[in-house]
């Protein structure tokens, strides 16, 4: 049985990039939840639906011909033929995926997606990485943490990554998102038996370091 290493996390508290290097250095698979909710804002925009229409994102939720990798090294993403890895990231695509996420009926069938790719994965282990991650897809999971940074630092490091962006802006962006989800699930508060790993004093290194030391202890203490 593949285990789940279980990251939530806020916007910006790097969980994307720490889960793809972690997953890399333990040789376990990867899955990026965000690029599933993405996709299939993505397909029910492609289908001329509205995102905001409920009963609509979860018609097409229910013929989702989504491929996800699990490769940390290939992170290609399809829906049916279509490769959509990099128009998932588009302004449009992102300003819509909160609407989707939010659809109960939805989560709790991408949530069964996320649960049968890693029951089928090749590896021993798959750090899954999301929001409710810890406290939904996989709440037995051996190993379950929260990665978080305050929110000024989560700010300055998006908008890093987002060369030629106004600082404010994407400071401004980062609350709403934070607030629009987490009306949905709680990812800023750890659930009890869910490690918090904060970033904010931490470098990239640092905070790799600090997420494997928990895995490693929570994986001997579970496999002891």
């Amino acid at each position: 049985m593949t285990d789940f290493i279980a990251i939530d996390g806020p916007a910006g508290s790097g969980k994307s990039s720490v889960s793809k290097a972690v997953a890399r250095q333990l040789g376990f698979g990867y899955l990026d939840t965000g690029s599933a909710y993405r996709a299939l804002a993505w397909h029910v925009l492609d289908q001329g639906a509205d995102t905001a229409d409920a009963d609509a994102v979860l018609a097409a939720a229910s013929a989702f011909p989504v491929e996800l990798g699990l490769d940390p090294d290939d992170r290609t993403v399809r829906v049916g033929a279509v490769d959509v890895t990099d128009a998932i990231r588009e302004p449009r695509v992102s300003g819509a995926v909160s609407g989707v996420a939010r659809v109960p009926a939805v989560r709790d069938q991408v949530n069964r997606l996320f649960r049968t790719l890693v029951a089928d994965a090749p590896y021993p282990a798959v750090v899954v990485e999301g929001r409710d991650i810890t406290t939904v897809v996989a709440p037995d999971a051996p190993v379950r943490i929260l990665l978080t940074a305050a929110p000024e630092v989560r700010a300055a490091r998006r908008a890093g990554e987002l060369a030629g962006e106004n600082a404010a802006a994407v400071a401004e962006a980062l609350h709403r998102r934070d607030a629009s989800d987490s009306a949905v699930v709680d990812f800023l508060n750890a659930a009890d038996g869910v490690e918090v790993v904060d970033s904010t004093d931490l470098d990239f290194p640092q905070t790799i370091d600090a997420v494997l030391t928990v895995i490693q202890r929570r994986r001997g203490v579970h496999n002891g």
